[in-house]
């Protein structure tokens, strides 16, 4: 269930036959022009440079010895976080990363693309299925409720309607949404904006500047949906977000091609450990590779300073909630064909073992993973799943086909917004992630002192457990698509359970 070749955790592809098909989820967008470089590089070297990451002991600034060998492989410091010991470096030498690996000091360094700065763009995956202004003005609610709220068949597969009648989150609980950006003009979004806890990541250093966590006008709508998921107001004005009274602030880490470089997402995690970010929501992988192995030098290094500014975060005191991915693989099984790396230059089918070639920030230690389900409660078509994996399941969509939902919500896609103060359909891991991350928050606002490790004990505690669904034969073709194992209590459809927005506001 995969798009040829797929770049990002929101592509995925929906059987032909549905109403959308050619016009769903997701993203990373349309062809754009060549992502700025993070730093100054010169016309001779433009066509040739990479950005690399090193990695060195923590807590203390790059020692001489390790600049000087990083100048004298033709390196340039783009900024280095100090906390947790990761230098960014531009540099042209195709040898630079072997060079520095044996200094005395670098306990990892890698390339993190293996395109050139800029990188190349690709062609469009998909687009949202926007609402027209005939069905916005056509939308009808219940009382109390928000005009489009009857299109979300969600809320109520997590009995956010109920937990909004006690609590609609506190003002004090920020989710950030680590994406392509946040339109936070947007009507339903401009309410609940975080503008201090907000930043353009891209080229791995924080820009402050004032609406550079937007995405452009070419760029991926992605983020804007995320966040009105998560925290859209309930002003009378669009749709309800799981958690309509937190804020939500926007981390860009997407370059204009639509990648989420390692750079990018370390800038984007120690931002949100630095600015009081209680949880994090991260629907995407990191770029370019799906899995990255760690017997692969570069990989490794990649690995390891994702790890270290995620772990740093959760210190912080943030959660950190990431969607599974789109391709129904078996992240439990003993090898996967991922024909999708490096997706920034010319990918390649390989065999690897997902314990030890991960996808990341997914798979990383403390990261809650959520798997995506469908209006009938069954695991959505297209997501993945695994037994020791999937810690949480949240509504992400499916086709109708599968799995319809009761009228007025006719969508089997969840709702969300999008720039420009419009709003409409996406379907995805991306869209289940956010449901557990507004979960996430009205635990935190419910719970204000809780740490994360408490928040993540409540989260699993009062999710729904939901038993393995047996002959899982999704499409009605006679032939088993996925094989779900484990107990009604933990599986790897479902991991702990659907999560309860609920239980979130009353226990």
């Amino acid at each position: 269930m995969t798009v040829p070749h797929p770049r990002h955790r929101r592509a995925l592809a929906i059987p032909a036959g549905m109403a959308v098909a050619a016009s769903l989820a997701f993203l990373p967008g349309v062809p754009a022009s060549a992502a700025e470089p993070a730093a100054p590089v010169t016309a001779e070297d433009a066509s040739s440079s990479l950005s690399y990451v090193v990695n060195v002991r923590a807590g203390h600034a790059p020692s001489a010895q390790v600049k000087r060998a990083i100048a004298k492989a033709g390196g340039t410091i783009v900024t280095s976080y100090d906390r947790i010991g990761v230098i960014v470096v531009h540099s042209s030498n195709p040898d630079f990363a072997q060079s520095v690996r044996k200094v005395r000091g670098v306990q990892s360094a890698g390339a993190t693309r293996t395109a050139p700065l800029p990188s190349a763009a690709t062609t469009d995956t998909g687009a949202p299925k926007v609402l027209s202004g005939r069905e916005v003005a056509a939308a009808e609610a219940a009382e109390g409720q928000d005009p489009l709220q009857g299109l979300q068949w969600d809320l109520p597969a997590i009995k956010a309607d109920k937990a909004h009648e006690k609590s609609l989150g506190s003002e004090k609980v920020t989710v950030a949404v680590i994406d392509t950006g946040v339109d936070d003009t947007h009507p339903d979004i401009a309410p609940n904006f975080d503008r201090d806890a907000s930043v353009n990541c891209v080229s791995g250093k924080p820009d402050t500047t004032d609406g550079a966590w937007r995405p452009g006008a070419a760029e991926s709508p992605h983020g804007t949906h995320v966040a009105g998921e998560i925290a859209a107001a309930k002003n009378g004005v669009g749709m309800t977000g799981v958690a309509p009274g937190v804020k939500v602030s926007g981390i860009k880490v997407s370059n204009p091609d639509g990648f989420f470089y390692t750079e990018a997402v370390v800038c984007g995690f120690m931002w949100a450990a630095e600015h009081g970010v209680d949880v994090t929501n991260n629907s995407y992988y990191t770029d370019p590779w799906y899995f990255n192995c760690k017997n692969d030098p570069d990989q490794k290094a990649l690995v390891e300073a994702v790890t270290r500014a995620s772990r740093y975060a959760e210190k912080k005191g943030a959660v950190n909630v990431a969607a599974a991915g789109n391709e129904n693989y078996d992240l439990s099984s003993d090898e996967i064909t991922d024909p999708s790396s490096p997706n920034d230059t010319t990918p390649g089918d390989r065999v690897v073992d997902p314990s030890e070639c991960l996808d990341i920030p997914t798979q990383l230690p403390g990261v809650v993973t959520v798997a995506s389900t469908g209006a009938k409660g069954l695991k959505s078509s297209f997501s993945n799943h695994g037994l020791g994996v999937i810690d949480i399941a949240a509504p992400g969509g499916d086709s109708t086909a599968y799995q319809k939902p009761e009228p007025p919500a006719t969508s089997g896609l969840i709702l969300g917004t999008l720039p420009g103060g419009k709003w409409g359909y996406m379907a995805g891991t991306s869209m289940a992630s956010p449901h557990v991350a507004g979960v996430a928050a009205l635990i935190k606002s419910t719970h204000p002192y809780a740490s994360p490790a408490m928040v993540k004990a409540l989260l699993y505690a009062q999710a729904d457990a939901t038993p393995c669904t047996k002959q899982y034969d999704i499409d009605g073709d006679g032939k088993v698509d996925a094989v779900c194992e484990g107990s009604k209590n933990r599986n790897g459809f479902y991991g702990w359970g659907m999560t309860d927005a609920l239980d979130a506001v009353s226990r």
